[in-house]
């Protein structure tokens, strides 16, 4: 539950500073002295957006901070699935910067917003007048429902199926539009494939063919260019060999009488074995080359189709187009087993809706049953309230398909008078009858709800005198159900009944205005109800009144 809130430079508020107790308390002051201001503070410890038009005039940020006590709410759960410290008392704050910078914090630890939301929503309800239209709302009702037949647990596992199933259909509907699309290329893609496929390319194979077509394309340079060298090498009348031949024989001579000879010998003859080794290389080429027309068109028949394909396809090798027809391979592949891919991705999705549908059966069953209960429950609240003929009913209808909150669709109807039609909530009932409507619900939840801590705002809108009692004996109750519970209020009625009252007031000096809030004693408590029963003007009946409310 909330034990304390600070709020620094926000709004009119410059130092702001409060305990809070547990039970039922209420809040009191003036229009426009600053409640509305403290609740929105508490709105940015639950998420709410930041307007940095909020911040304190003159002031480089405003700071809002609130410890809250969590030691019985079982809440280590959240804490360690998102790697925070637990303690048992927990510390939200927000600051907000004129740069229009925000930082939220969790135990002093950043925290992103959306985590500090998902807490503030364990942790508080904030219920104020424009929240009497959630009343009309499918999703809010449903959430009734669902709230007093505890099916957290299973409304999880419905969703998880929910999110599988629309996941299963989005896939089949994309296979089924790929399938089709392909389907509709099947020519084109097939005559592509059968060109390249037809082809037979090989990697490596237009390097080959380039190099064998500038050897036949010079046959005869390339012919009478080695016959010259081998002859220059290997003639019998002047041929390097023999004139070669003729100097190791020379040199062998010298031998005998000129030592140094040795060495030389060597070297002439090392270099003949070369000579004549590239000789014989060189003749035994001139040999296999010969001018070959016929093979010489193959090749550039071949080279034409490699280079027109390439062209065609916008590749720029062999291995590219070797790529392309594998690409158009696997497509016609496709295709071909795409029935066998659907009918696979249809009977998933079949699976997973039969899923959806059971566990939705079991979500409608739970519904029924609470529905029963909210039937009884708010009857028998509303009653009380000066509703002496009200009838409450929920109408359970079925979708066409599931939603993300299973099968069911939900409407809450109602009627004041004895005569009345059951009609929608928002379409018959009265401001102050909806505001009572919407207190029998949240006093209705909160006993199925670990909530620590519910402020009403102003729900007492449009009641008074004996309705006002009794929607104070509904809080006071709730408030001694080991609750916080805290009341904003014009009304005195209510404002007697808090175990602690708060007032609000603003204080002017010279340059400026601030809001300011402080906890009264008994005799502070006296006047202040009196001043709500008879207005600026303090009488002594209004004081005796407000005594009388207090049982003083």
């Amino acid at each position: 539950m909330l034990r304390s809130l600070s709020i620094q430079n926000y709004a009119l508020i410059q130092s702001l500073n409060i305990t809070f107790e547990t039970g039922f308390s209420v809040i009191t002051g003036e229009t426009g002295a600053g409640k509305s201001i403290i609740l929105g503070a508490i709105g940015l410890l639950l998420g709410q957006r930041a307007d940095v038009k909020a911040i304190r005039q003159g002031a480089a940020k405003c700071v809002i901070e609130a410890c809250f006590d969590i030691a019985d709410y079982r809440m280590q759960p959240f804490f360690e699935e998102n790697e925070l410290e637990y303690e048992p008392e927990c510390i939200l704050r927000r600051e907000l910067y004129a740069t229009g910078k925000s930082r939220a914090f969790i135990n002093d630890t950043p925290a992103p917003l959306a985590q500090m939301k998902e807490l503030g929503e364990q942790l508080i309800d904030v219920h104020s007048q424009h929240q009497n239209l959630l009343l009309n709302q499918e999703g809010f009702q449903l959430n009734v429902l669902d709230i007093l037949a505890h099916n957290d647990r299973a409304l999880e596992s419905y969703r998880t199926l929910y999110h599988e199933w629309r996941k299963a259909c989005s896939r089949l509907e994309e296979a089924q539009g790929l399938a089709a699309r392909n389907k509709a290329d099947e020519d084109y893609i097939r005559f592509q494939w059968e060109q390249l496929n037809e082809a037979r390319l090989t990697e490596g194979e237009q390097e080959e063919l380039e190099e064998e077509a500038a050897i036949l394309g010079h046959a005869e340079e390339i012919k009478a260019g080695l016959f010259k060298v081998s002859q220059w090498l290997s003639a019998d009348d002047n041929g390097l060999l023999i004139a070669l031949k003729e100097s190791i024989g020379t040199m062998r001579s010298l031998q005998k009488v000129y030592p140094a000879a040795n060495e030389t010998t060597g070297r002439l003859e090392s270099t003949y074995i070369e000579l004549k080794d590239i000789a014989t290389d060189l003749a035994d080429r001139e040999e296999e080359i010969e001018f070959n027309p016929v093979r010489l068109e193959e090749v550039n028949n071949r080279l034409n189709l490699i280079y027109t394909l390439q062209q065609k396809h916008g590749q720029e090798s062999v291995g590219g187009l070797i790529a392309l027809t594998r690409q158009y391979a696997d497509q016609l592949a496709a295709i071909t087993s795409s029935d066998d891919a659907l009918q696979e991705l249809a009977n998933r999705r079949d699976t997973l809706y039969n899923k959806v549908k059971a566990q939705a059966d079991l979500l409608t069953r739970a519904r029924a049953r609470a529905a029963r209960e909210v039937e009884q429950q708010m009857a028998a609240r509303l009653m009380p309230l000066g509703m002496p003929n009200v009838r409450f009913r929920v109408e359970m209808g079925t979708r066409r398909e599931p939603g993300v909150h299973g099968m069911d669709t939900v409407n809450f109807l109602f009627s004041a008078n004895k005569n009345g039609a059951l009609q929608n909530i928002s379409s018959v009932a009265s401001g102050g009858e909806i505001a009572r409507v919407m207190l029998a619900v949240k006093a209705m939840i909160a006993g199925a709800v670990n909530l620590p801590t519910i402020i009403f705002d102003e729900i007492d809108t449009g009641v008074s005198g004996e309705i006002a009692d009794r929607m104070a004996d509904i809080m006071q109750e709730m408030g001694d159900r080991n609750r916080q519970v805290i009341s904003i209020t014009h009304l005195p009625q209510i404002a007697a009944r808090g175990r602690v009252h708060y007032k609000v007031y603003k204080q002017d000096n010279d340059t400026e205005t601030n809001s300011h809030i402080r906890r009264l004693n008994d005799s502070e408590r006296i006047e202040e109800i009196a001043h709500m029963l008879s207005g600026a003007l303090l009488t002594e009946a209004a004081m005796n009144n407000a005594k009388e409310l207090l049982k003083l």
